[in-house]
């Protein structure tokens, strides 16, 4: 006897629908499918949340120095003009009062940076282990405005590893499995087959 179910569908189909479908119900919580559908992908999400659990708190925040552009009133970069042999600062800007762009004899235009403290997690091996082995069955999602439809302006990628620890982690923390639930909706229409509600618990 087989360890998974066939689905009626080839092997690259099959990875890719379920794939596709545990994308789903991690970044909306809920999906609609069929009965044998939502049986697989809850063989394939709950171990991934438990993964989540167990490595929700296995890093250190660390705090680091970087270097970050200045910017302007205007949120543009801060250049200014060195000279190419002294790197003596020859002009604070590269623009004149006119706005047009000053050219200086042996001078060159660079961005002024500001050192800066930073927060960062230091992951332990463990998590990024967890991490990529989420990675390798997530897709990219993006979310896109309601109003900007078909627009790239106002797209912003959604981390889904970053959910998977800081909300499903906390989330089920007290659980041992369990973490999903399906609802028997009825039938579809057209070949008759058992829809269900899979959702998270």
């Amino acid at each position: 006897m087989a360890e998974y179910r066939k689905l009626g569908k080839k092997t690259k189909l099959r990875k890719a629908l379920l794939r596709n479908q545990v994308t789903s119900l991690i970044h909306n919580g809920k999906i609609v499918t069929t009965e044998a559908r939502a049986k697989e992908i809850r063989k394939i999400v709950e171990p991934m949340i438990t993964l989540a659990v167990k490595e929700k708190d296995n890093f250190e925040n660390v705090t680091v120095k970087t270097k970050v552009a200045r910017k302007d009133k205007d949120g543009k970069r801060v250049k200014q003009i060195i000279d190419k042999d002294t790197k003596e600062v020859l002009s604070e800007s590269h623009r004149d009062a006119d706005g047009k762009i000053k050219r200086m004899e042996n001078g060159i235009t660079v961005t002024v940076y500001d050192e800066v403290e930073k927060q960062i997690k230091k992951e332990a091996p463990s998590r990024i282990h967890a991490r990529r082995q989420m990675m390798k069955f997530l897709y990219p999602v993006v979310e896109v405005p309601t109003e900007a439809a078909g627009r790239k302006k106002g797209t912003k990628e959604v981390d889904l590893i970053a959910k998977m620890f800081d909300e499903y982690g906390p989330k089920y923390a007290g659980r041992n499995g369990g973490y999903t639930r399906i609802v028997k909706i009825g039938q579809r229409r057209g070949d008759g087959a058992l829809k269900v509600l899979l959702e998270l618990v």
